[in-house]
Formats: C-alpha cells, structure tokens, sequence
C-alpha cells in the first residue's frame, strides 16, 4: 500500500491516512461500501458511504497513475534518455496531465512536420536559430541544403518546424497556457448557418460567448449537444490571443535580430498549429468533465429520492395503465404484489362504456379485496383518477397517481417477459404501475435508471461514470432499506451487498426448491454462497416472522452473540430486549466494548433493537391536484398544488395535473439566492405553485414558488 497515496487521498477528503488505510484494506478483503460503512465502523472511524466511495475512487485512479508512471519510465529508459533528474520528477508528480508534459518530448509520434524536417538534417539549423546568436542565418541556412532541401526558404521552413514542436513540448509554454485559458477562456457557440432553420431549438445558443469557467452544466451540455447534432460550432480560447501571443514569445524571443524573427514566426505558428488546439481540447474535456459530474450529481440525488420514496406497501392494489382509444388495462396485485387477474375498461368512449367499466371496477375491488388503486400519469390519467375518485366503493379507497416513466421499457424488457410471458405488453405495464405504489424501490430497480425520467442531460455525459454512479446509488438504497429475503425478486437481490446476478439467482432458485427461507444461517446452504458473501449479504437481508427475532433486524449475524449476553445478563430472552424499552434503556454499552466491537456497532445494534424491521421510507400518501385538467384551463396568477417531478440545476419540473410538467426557475424558489434547487424542494416533494406564464404553442409553463 502506498504511502503517498494515502496520504492524497486523506488530504482531499479531510481524514486521516490511517482511516484511508483501513478502507482499501477492507475492499480489497472482498468488502463493498455498504458493508463497510455499516458494519466496520471501528476500523475506519466511521466514515459515511460518500467517504468510502471517494476513497475507492481515488484510489483505483492513484492505481492507474502508477500503471502509467511504470510505462512513460520504460518507454523513456528504453530510448536511453532517462537521466536520474528526470526519474525523479516523474517519480515525484501525481498530477496526470503534469506527468504528460514530462513525456512528451520523449512520447513516440507519428510523423509530423518537424520530424520529417529532422530526417532532412535540419535539426541542428533549429538549435543555432533557437539560440538567436547568429547574424547571418541564410548563410548558415545554406550549409543545409541537399537534394531533400532545395532552397533556402525550405531550410528555414524546416527549422522552424522543429522550434514549433520544442515550444508545444515545453512545459513552461504549457503552463502559461493553461494559466491564461483558466483566467481568460471564453466559450463561443454559433449556429451553422446553413442550418439556422432546422436548429430552433438551440436558439438560445446561436451567437453567444461567455466566460468557461462560470458556464452553468446544464447550458454546456446543451452547447455540446448542438454541436454533436451539426447545428452549432463551439471555440474555446483566450479573449485576447494577442496578448497570450506575446507572452509566450517572450518566453522564447531573446534577441532582436533575424533569427529572433525566425523564432517569433515558429513561436505563433506553435500556438495556432499546436498548442491553442491541444490546450482548447484539454480544457474543453475539462469542462465537459466538470459539467458530466455535475450532472451525474444531480441524477444520483434525484434517483436516489425516487428510489426511497415512500412506498404503500402491505395492501391488495389495482394498478391501472390508463388509455383512450385502446383502453385502460387493469390488475389486481395481492399485497406482495404478486399478479392476480387483469382486464380492460374502456371508461373514455361513450356513456355506456362508462357506466360497464365503473361494474368492472367495482366488481374487481370488491373480488380481491382491493385497498387501495395506482393510476398511471401518462395519457387519461387525470381523466381515470376522477372516475375512479367518482366510484362508491362501498368502503374508504386510496387513489394514487404513479409516474409512469420508464414502464413501457419494463414491459417490453427481458425481466418482464421472464416474469409474465403469457401477458400483453400493456397488461404487463399495469402491473408495474401498481407495484411502484407498493414497493417503488424493488419495482424501480429492474429498470435502466436512464429511463425512469430524472436528472439532466443522461444521455450526454460518460456513460461509463453515470453507470457506476447510479448502480452505486441503487446498491446503497437497496442496502439502506434492506431486503425482504422470502419475497424480493432476482433483480433486487442482485443489489445487495456481496451478491449480485448469480448468486441472486441460486438464492431465488434455492427459495422455490426448499420453501421460504426461516433463519439467515439458511443462507450458507445456498450453493455457491460462501462465508465471505454470506458476511457481506446477510445484515441485509429480512426474514419476517422468523424464529430467531434478529433476523428480522440489521444486526448482522456477527453480532448476534452480544445481543444474547445483553439479554442474558439482563436475565430474559432475546424477543424481551426487542420489546421492552425498558430493558434497552438499562443496558450499559461499555461492558460490550471488546477489540473487534466498539461503541459504534453496539449504539447501531440499540437502535436497531428499537425498531426492529422498520421501513426508513415512511408510507406513501395520496395527493389530489387542482381542480385544472389541461394548459387551457390556467391562467397567471393562479396558485396550485403540484408534486416536483425532476430536479435540474437550473431548476425543478413541476407536475400540477395537466399533462405537462412546469419550471419553476431556480430564481423563482425563494425571496433569498439559491445556487442549488436541492436546497430547497426534494423529488416527490408536494408544493404550492403560482403561475406565471403559459405558452401553449411552445409547452412551457413557469411556475414559482415565492410569496405562495
């Protein structure tokens, strides 16, 4: 384990190196995150989730860096130029873009202008001319020509070529221009005029500039985007490349006669041929860079408020996929949200059509014992909700409405074909409109995050990095809910810590050959789940009703032997510690202490003890919008109830029942500033809503939240 790595990395994240040591240990003894940041606490001083991840982060990058130290070394040793000054300073720099100015010189081209100048001979003619020394350089310029260098002009030329190189090579040169582009660059989009009609939608974007560093995420990636698709072109540089010109030529003109000319000349064709697009590259991927993990930011805090979302749960539901012409199909879920039977209603057609689907509801309520009934959002969705809000059911009814996003990916997906391969596509759809409002985490997981509708600009930024960071966010929500063993589906488990796809499945496989698991220590039984999983998975995992109550709590197995001398000592059994407060609130922690176990786990394993198998996501809650149905129907000034259904960085959309969501800029938040919309509304959050404008043709409605 490297020292210095250690040291980084505990110096960005603000810990100590001996916190960082404990971590990488643990990953690499086979731990996961929330393992880790759950049940080792003692180890690593209780550091968060979030710490843990920065620390396997900049570690696997640290790793990686190394990789690339070892091969420059080689690379440079094996061309006989490594000289102990210059080990030292790769060996010294943990900057990757620094370690590649230090190779360059000596990185293997393919053929450029100053190498084949160089095969010419003209090496030597650019060392004088750099020198600035001598007086006459045509005559010096002659002593090159040959049968490959024919005049004069071409010697001169070659030369310059090869100075043009040294200067892009040089690492001061490259240093004042990063120095300048991070003060001074400024991005500028224009439209292709070519293309002025078919680019409406980047309006915004056809001639503006502004400074780089103060570019929002969200107005980057919309620039990029419109250059991806050809209907822009975007510069980055300096506003006065003049001056930055002048600056570099003074870091190399020396003298004031003509090979001081030849210099100046090689010196700005070096900037324009060489370094402003190598550094407008760089600092454009940096910007990207900056604006994707902004963005991933924000659709990592929106999925994870989706996915922790309050969920029903424990009631028999109809989930309803509303339709016009093809009709609204329904389903009746039993409480675990297994699929009973399903049909179709035709509710938006004509009196008598209203009038058979309002018995079909009724008889299907009344047939399942149905509790409560999840409408989906999407097209008839208002209109089912107030048939179904309009129904005497005969008993008190829950009506939800369920965001649709991402359904119709589900139905046609491998997982829901596994799962109902004799049901229609849209049956299929209503069966997973009802189990979000059961359970919206063990439904949600089993859909690209990409497709659930959160967050901005997904399909811009690395896809590799937006991959990890939302499997990591759905991993720790999975694990901070814990799983119900008896009851989750393959897709599910394969989130929980130490398992994944294959291992998910010979559980699933194990539980429909030998019956519902009845204790954890069934686990080990599994095949192909070994001691090492079975620590990693088992405080996760729930079994409801089982004989021994902790297996029903996030106390890992691992600890269930302190809990028993707690009860012990205390002089009743186990299930009496659970329900008596009492007998918690007497228990002296410090006389568990051990060298393994300290006052972290045992204060985690009281809590637990308090609320044993208590759901962190609370329970859902019906809303009922305004009495609006269509943009039609708004006016300005009119104030509503609305629920946030996205969080951007420039603001939050707001669903107020009329089948287009509403912005509420992040300026019209609050009577104070807000950098962050996070700050103040989360996704799901109920909210009241002024109407400032409408624009039917366009589909936009601004909203805000001020003075409300």
């Amino acid at each position: 384990m490297n020292p210095k790595h250690l040291q980084i990395i505990a110096a960005s994240i603000g810990i100590r190196p001996a916190q960082v040591e404990a971590v990488v240990k643990l990953f690499a003894e086979g731990g996961t995150i929330p393992f880790i940041a759950r049940y080792r606490k003692e180890a690593h001083g209780s550091l968060d989730e979030v710490q843990i991840g920065d620390i396997k982060t900049q570690h696997t990058r640290l790793e990686e860096l190394e990789k690339r130290r070892e091969t420059i070394l080689k690379s440079i040793a094996e061309q006989g130029k490594l000289t102990d000054i210059l080990r030292g300073r790769i060996e010294e720099t943990y900057d990757a873009t620094a370690l590649e100015d230090l190779y360059l010189p000596y990185k293997q081209k393919r053929k450029t202008r100053a190498s084949m100048a160089r095969e010419k001979g003209l090496e030597p003619l650019a060392v004088e001319i750099l020198l600035q020394k001598v007086l006459n350089i045509d005559a010096l310029a002659t002593k090159f020509l040959n049968d490959a260098v024919e005049t004069v002009a071409d010697a001169l030329a070659g030369a310059r070529d090869i100075i043009a190189e040294t200067v892009n090579e040089d690492e001061q040169a490259r240093g004042l221009m990063r120095h300048v582009f991070a003060r001074e660059a400024v991005i500028s989009s224009k439209v292709v005029k070519s293309k002025t009609e078919d680019a409406a939608k980047f309006k915004d974007y056809f001639d503006t500039a502004e400074p780089l560093s103060k570019t929002p995420s969200h107005r980057l990636l919309a620039m990029r985007r419109g250059e991806d698709e050809g209907f822009l072109r975007l510069t980055v540089a300096p506003a006065d490349e003049d001056f930055l010109k002048q600056k570099l030529s003074k870091q190399f003109v020396v003298a004031d006669n003509a090979a001081a000319a030849q210099v100046r000349l090689a010196v700005e064709d070096a900037y324009e041929r060489l370094l402003a697009p190598s550094i407008e590259t760089e600092f454009r991927n940096k910007a990207k860079d900056k604006a994707d993990a902004e963005a991933i930011t924000v659709f990592v805090e929106n999925l994870r408020q989706l996915l922790l979302a309050a969920p029903l749960g424990g009631r028999r539901t109809l989930g309803i996929d509303p339709g016009i012409r093809s009709g609204c199909k329904i389903v009746a879920l039993d409480e675990n949200g297994n699929f009973l039977e399903n049909g179709t209603i035709y509710p938006h057609q004509s009196a008598n059509s209203v009038a058979n689907s309002i018995r079909d509801l009724k008889l299907f309520v009344s047939k399942y014992n149905i509790e409560a009934i999840a409408v989906g959002n999407g097209t008839a969705g208002r209109e089912t909700e107030d048939l179904c809000k309009s129904i005497d059911f005969g008993r008190p009814l829950s009506i939800f409405m369920v965001s649709e996003a991402g359904a119709s990916i589900y139905s046609a997906s491998e997982v829901a074909r596994e799962e109902f391969p004799d049901l229609d596509l849209t049956v299929r759809g209503a069966v997973s409109i009802g189990r979000r409002l059961l359970d919206p985490l063990a439904e949600l997981v089993k859909i690209d995050p990409k497709s659930i509708g959160v967050g901005q600009y997904q399909h811009d930024v690395n896809q590799s990095a937006l991959k990890e960071s939302l499997d990591r966010t759905v991993e720790s929500c999975v694990n901070l809910v814990g799983v119900n063993l008896n009851t989750a589906s393959r897709h599910l488990l394969t989130y929980v810590s130490g398992l994944g796809p294959n291992l998910a499945q010979q559980i699933v496989s194990f539980r429909t050959e030998n019956g519902a698991f009845t204790s954890r220590s069934q686990l080990k039984k599994v095949p192909r789940l070994g001691d090492k999983a079975f620590e990693q998975c088992a405080g996760f995992l729930r079994i409801r009703d089982a004989k021994n109550p902790l297996d029903n709590t996030a106390v890992h197995p691992e600890s269930y032997p302190i809990v028993e001398r707690m009860a012990a000592d205390a002089q009743v059994k186990v299930v009496d510690l659970i329900q008596n407060k009492l007998l918690r609130q007497q228990i002296v922690l410090k006389n568990y202490v051990t060298e393994k176990v300290g006052l972290p786990t045992l204060t985690d394993i009281l809590k637990e003890l308090d609320k044993p198998g208590l759901d962190p996501r609370g329970e859902a809650k019906a809303f009922t919008f305004g009495d609006v149905h269509s943009v039609n129907d708004l006016r300005t000034g009119m104030v509503l109830p609305g629920i946030v259904t996205n969080i951007t960085a420039f603001g939050a959309f707001v669903d107020i029942g009329v089948k287009q969501d509403g912005l509420v800029h992040v300026s019209q938040m609050a009577n104070r500033f807000i950098k962050n919309p996070s700050e103040v509304v989360k996704l799901r959050q109920e909210i009241q809503v002024k109407i400032m404008e409408v624009d039917v043709a366009r589909k936009r409605i601004m909203l805000s939240m001020k003075d409300v």
